[in-house]
């Protein structure tokens, strides 16, 4: 009785318009490439880089001054948690965090005063470390949060994920072991920016629409580097006339890493139990007899629309999406990566860890294989970093092989890194850390085998 009624239900034309109209909105707002000054991006990268433009120098003030106030509002909920706090569910959420969380947020704000005054040891605030991201990564986080937290809820609310869960299930779940919605991640990371397709999936899962498991797999593995910064990497490398098979290079042993990821521990060993207080968790992906995948994904698309939230619930979610990652999300990145730059900059720390892979590039008949070593994990710290050092390399192959690594490996603490850290992604930081390495042992043979074949 009940698949019947699924069969002949009916809509109107306003609920089929209701789902498409903004669906439409929010595929050209973060999917379809657009061209703004000579460059290929999103138009709510491209929106983001106009304010930015706009704010110009203003901006490492306008978020110092957010993060400090976040840090401030943490550290007295924290202490007294005031009864008109317990009663706002969502202040208490955002402001009342564990004390590692606090204790990171403080340190962010801490770190964004002397890199703003340019006071105190120069190691925090040179233009390399603290500096770096707060002039340079945080401006570029304000803005793109503003937009992608505002608009979102387009690609969200109205029927869009439900549409593509029913149309590529039977793709996503058997080669990456994801639900079919996880594709519309990927291809906001693609085409536009690896923090869209984080805050996506994290909103996604704390909604109750991934497991920890799967909201773990697709932070780590789809939230692949923009065109944009792939072609800026291998413009810093100086090999511009490889693009074409270096986008191949980069999109086969990206496939290689999101089919093996999964399936080793970490990843494999994450519980696909939903987030604790996700309200409706949904794990069913079933499509019932008597339907195409087309059909039941346009009518569970058309029933999540009409049953969509009001205009003001829409800019309400949408405020507090911005609010979200504004003073929880930007300071946790602007503590994590400066630490991590620092390292990176002032100690011998990456060098070491990159003694391992000497033998493992010299076996793999890499030139120059130990300039090449330290490139391999450098990037942790920061996704440029391997790039600013290759460059130094005369070998093209080599530069070659790094450009591709360095672009594959996905997890850097400066950004995506530190934006899994700060949501709430179940990923630890040692986590980070293994995943970082298994996807430059998974990419780094396929990278070299492609290599020898352009080369």
């Amino acid at each position: 009785m009940e698949k019947q009624q699924l069969k002949t239900a009916a809509y109107s034309m306003q609920d089929y318009l209701k789902f498409l109209i903004p669906s439409f909105i929010g595929i050209f707002l973060f999917i379809v490439p657009v061209t703004y000054k000579a460059e290929l991006t999103i138009p709510v990268a491209m929106m983001a880089k106009i304010v930015q433009n706009v704010l110009g120098s203003s901006l490492p003030t306008i978020m110092t001054i957010l993060m400090v106030l976040s840090a401030i509002a943490t550290l007295l909920i924290k202490i007294s948690n005031p009864a008109f706090v317990q009663k706002k569910g969502y202040i208490q959420t955002l402001f009342h965090v564990s004390p590692i969380w606090a204790a990171a947020r403080i340190l962010g704000a801490v770190f964004a005063v002397i890199a703003l005054l340019q006071s105190g040891p120069e190691m925090i605030w040179s233009e390399n470390t603290g500096g770096l991201l707060l002039n340079d990564l945080i401006p570029v986080l304000f803005s793109v949060f503003l937009f992608a937290g505002l608009l979102l809820p387009l690609l969200m609310n109205f029927g869009l994920l439900e549409f593509c869960g029913a149309l590529f299930i039977k793709f996503m779940r058997p080669i990456f072991t994801l639900p079919g919605r996880s594709s519309i991640d990927c291809l906001a990371s693609w085409l536009g920016d690896g923090t869209v397709g984080v805050l996506l999936t994290s909103k996604q899962y704390e909604e109750g629409y991934y497991t920890k498991r799967e909201a773990a797999v697709i932070g780590t593995t789809f939230s692949v580097v923009s065109i944009t910064f792939s072609i800026v990497i291998l413009a810093q490398m100086k090999l511009e006339h490889l693009i074409l098979p270096y986008y191949l290079t980069i999109v086969l042993a990206g496939l290689a890493a999101a089919v093996i990821s999964p399936r080793i521990p970490p990843l494999s060993r994450k519980p696909d139990t939903f987030y604790e207080h996700a309200e409706n968790p949904s794990l069913d992906e079933a499509i019932p007899a008597g339907y195409t995948p087309f059909r039941w994904g346009i009518r569970q698309a058309v029933e999540t629309a009409r049953n969509g939230k009001s205009i003001d619930a829409f800019f309400k979610e949408g405020f507090q999406n911005v609010l979200d990652l504004w003073l929880g999300v930007v300071p946790i990145v602007m503590a994590l990566g400066t630490l991590a730059l620092m390292v990176a900059e002032y100690t011998p720390v990456f060098q070491w860890l990159g003694a391992p892979f000497i033998p493992i590039l010299t076996l793999l008949q890499v030139p120059e294989a130990a300039q090449a070593a330290q490139t391999m994990v450098i990037g942790f710290a920061d996704m440029f970093l391997p790039s600013v050092i290759g460059m130094e390399i005369e070998n093209d192959m080599t530069r070659f092989i790094i450009a591709c690594v360095s672009v594959t490996q996905l997890i850097y603490m400066s950004e995506v890194g530190g934006l899994l850290l700060g949501s709430k992604i179940p990923v630890s930081f040692l986590e980070l850390i293994i995943i970082f390495i298994q996807r430059t042992l998974i990419t780094l043979p396929i990278i070299v085998l492609m290599a020898n074949f352009i080369f």
